[in-house]
Parts: C-alpha cells; structure tokens; sequence
C-alpha cells in the first residue's frame, strides 16, 4: 500500500511546525497553496494562524470553492485553532461574512479565551492518546460552544469544562496547538485517521 500523502494548507499559519511533527508521527508532507496542489493530497492540516486571514486568502486563491468539495466528499482533515474554525459548520464572534471550509456540525467561539495576553498552557486529559496528560498550547484560542450528532468530545480545559478537541469522522479539531509542542501523538492520531480512510 502507498503511503498517504498529507497536505499542509500554506496560505498563513504554522506550516513548517505542523509538516516537523508529521515527520516525527511518521508521515513526509507538502506544502499546499493551490487547488492543485490541493488535487494532489490524501488529507489535509489546517494550521493555527489568523482565521479570517485564511479564510479571504483561501478565497483570493481559488481554494474555498475546492476546500469544501474534498471534505464534503470525505478527505481527512485536521484543523488547529483557525484550522479548528475553518472546518467548523457555524462561528460565533466571526467578522461580518467570515466564511469557512465547514465539515464539522460544530460551532465555535473565535478568541473565546480572550486576547494573546490571555494565551495560556494547560495538561489536558486527552483518553484517545492515552493515559498521560497531553500538554496544550492556548493562543487566542477559540472554543467548541456547540456539538451536533456524531460529533466526539476528546478533550476538555480541566478548569473550565470547555470542550477544546473534537472529532467526526474523518474530521479532527484541536484549539490548542500541538504543533508547538514535542509531543506528536495529535498528528499520529491524525494519521491513524488518514490510514483508516
């Protein structure tokens, strides 16, 4: 069997931090900025950056439009902080006709932890890695608000109860980063799930 290959969508964001823990998961990626290069991928990463950013510059490229295809058909994505907005169905504190790829019968809160003053790190009980505590990177964070059916709660802020990864299917959200970290076991649960498919 060939191996999948993984995308990491390059308009803004932590591109080069998500393709490193990738390759420390097991799995080489490429950068994607084109629909392409978007053709050209098994699944796909939706890095942490600026939502409405990536948002207006998926569109300046000509990616929305194919973005919301290949997940609506069932490509493995993977979103991170703005990832995990961009693949939401519906946004709560969004600017004025902020749009996304969608996907996850979710919606979420941009900037629900406050500002990048308010950033902060946390040990997450995260059952789906395993029994040691995940260590999650806040930036500007957005939170899970609402779950519809089929969607799975992965993990939650200890002190706060707010849902913070998710899961549907091929489909998985973090608002933290893991990229940011040395711990790979995000991206390999990510590739488990491309693996799957």
């Amino acid at each position: 069997m060939t191996q999948p290959i993984v995308g990491v969508l390059a308009l803004q964001g932590d591109v080069r931090e998500h393709q490193r823990m990738l390759a420390d998961a097991g799995a080489p990626s490429t950068p994607v900025r084109t629909p392409d290069g978007l053709a050209a991928v098994d699944a796909l990463v939706l890095p942490g950056g600026e939502s409405t950013t990536i948002w207006r510059l998926a569109r300046t490229f000509g990616l929305l439009e194919p973005l919301r295809r290949r997940v609506a058909e069932g490509m493995p994505a993977y979103g991170s902080c703005a990832g995990m907005i961009m693949l939401a169905d519906r946004i709560e504190g969004g600017v004025a006709g902020q749009e996304t790829v969608g996907g996850m019968d979710i919606t979420v809160r941009r900037n629900a932890f406050g500002r990048q003053v308010d950033s902060f790190e946390a040990d997450l009980d995260f059952p789906a890695l395993g029994p040691d505590p995940l260590h999650a990177v806040f930036i500007r964070a957005p939170w899970v608000e609402k779950i519809g059916d089929g969607v799975e709660v992965l993990a939650r802020v200890p002190s706060t109860g707010n849902i913070v990864a998710v899961r549907q299917g091929r489909l998985l959200a973090t608002s933290f980063h893991p990229e940011l970290t040395a711990d790979a076991r995000v991206h390999a649960l990510f590739l488990d799930i491309v693996k799957e498919a």
